[in-house]
Order: C-alpha cells, then structure tokens, then sequence
C-alpha cells in the first residue's frame, strides 16, 4: 500500500501547490505516484496539464481530482495501485480536508516566515493532532537569513511543532518549474534549489513511513 502525503495550509500564496508539484516530480524519478487534487482552484491539475502535454514526456504521474462522498474511496484505490500517495488539500477546513489529514501518514504545513504564515498553519496542527495523525511544518519561500526567520523559528519551538531542518529558499528555480509542468529535479538537478528540494523530501519521506 502506498504511503499518503497531505499537503495543507489555509493561507494563501504559502506555496502549498507549488510544493506538492515539485515533491511529485522529484518522487516519479523512481515511484509510482498519484496526485489528489482536492483544491478548488485545481491549480496543481492545471500543473499536470501542462506536464502531459509536454511533447518531452516526464515521469508520469497520475493525477485524480475526485471529492466530496467519491473521495474515500478513490483515495483507497490509488493507494492500491501507486506507490505515493500526494493530496493537495483545499484551503478551508470542510470534511474533505478533514478526510485527506485522517487518511495521511504524513501532514506537511508549509509556511513563509512570517507569522499570518504560521497563526493560520494552526488550525490544520490542531486538526492533525485531534485525527492523530503525524505533522510538520516546512519553511518555504525562505530568505537567506533574516531576524523575522529567527523569530518563527523560535516561535515553532515555543509552540512544540515540529519544523523539517531542510528549508526550501527563495528561488526562482521553483517558479519557472512550476511553470513548465515539471519539478526543479527534472529541469536543474543540480541547482542548490534541487538540493534543497532533495533534503526536504528525504525527511518528508522518513516522517511517512516512520511507524
């Protein structure tokens, strides 16, 4: 059976989307991965599009954008027949995100640091602790070294989150990826980009399949 990875945050612009492409375009280099795009806005369908139409054909990843009663058991069909398991959750907390947090091995938050970030990166803590199921938050978007990156650090600790030690910069590897329907690992494998990308999936996989 697969493991499941659910991406999620409530706020806007804190890369939630972007993120999900790029760990499922660095994770189809050697798995079978499926996408659940359960946003409204289906933005990471629309990455999809793009990556299938490329005449260059990249991994292939499926992509399924099933909700509401169907969500269940399409999600139990995919992790029959894949490896991986990616859902982009929608940014409000209604009963399929409370369905794509229940089913995850792994909750992954990722927050800019700043703190609307992190106070609206709070309700899906809550809401993974009260499902019991496993989460950490992943600085995204992240400057070099800033005073107001110390603080939310600081901050996470205060609160008893857990935070991923790899930390994804503010490159604009990742948006012309995006752009391109592909995953910073397909198109600059060897960017500091990628690399960070890299170390990041490493302990999201970890966290997954810890028991």
């Amino acid at each position: 059976m697969a493991i499941v990875i659910t991406v999620a945050q409530q706020k806007g612009g804190a890369g939630k989307t972007t993120l999900a492409a790029h760990l499922a375009a660095a994770l189809a280099a050697d798995r079978r991965v499926a996408l659940l795009d359960i946003d409204p806005q289906r933005s990471l369908s629309r990455w999809h599009a793009l990556r299938i139409a490329r005449a260059n054909a990249p991994a292939e990843i499926h992509l399924s954008q099933v909700s509401g009663w169907r969500l269940a058991a399409e999600l139990e069909k995919l992790k029959r027949s894949h490896d991986v398991v990616l859902i982009d959750s929608p940014p409000q907390i209604d009963t399929d995100a409370r369905l794509a947090i229940r089913s995850a091995d792994l909750v992954v938050v990722p927050v800019q640091p700043s703190p609307p970030d992190l106070w609206a990166a709070e309700g899906t803590l809550k809401l993974a602790l009260a499902e019991k199921r496993r989460a950490v938050l992943v600085l995204n978007r992240t400057p070099k070294a800033s005073k107001l990156r110390s603080t939310v650090e600081a901050e996470i600790a205060r609160q008893g989150f857990r935070l991923c030690s790899a930390v994804l910069g503010n490159r604009a590897g990742f948006a012309n990826a995006f752009a391109a329907g592909l995953g910073v690992t397909e198109t600059a494998p060897r960017s500091l980009a990628a690399t960070e990308l890299q170390a990041l999936l490493a302990e999201i996989i970890e966290g997954a399949e810890a028991k």
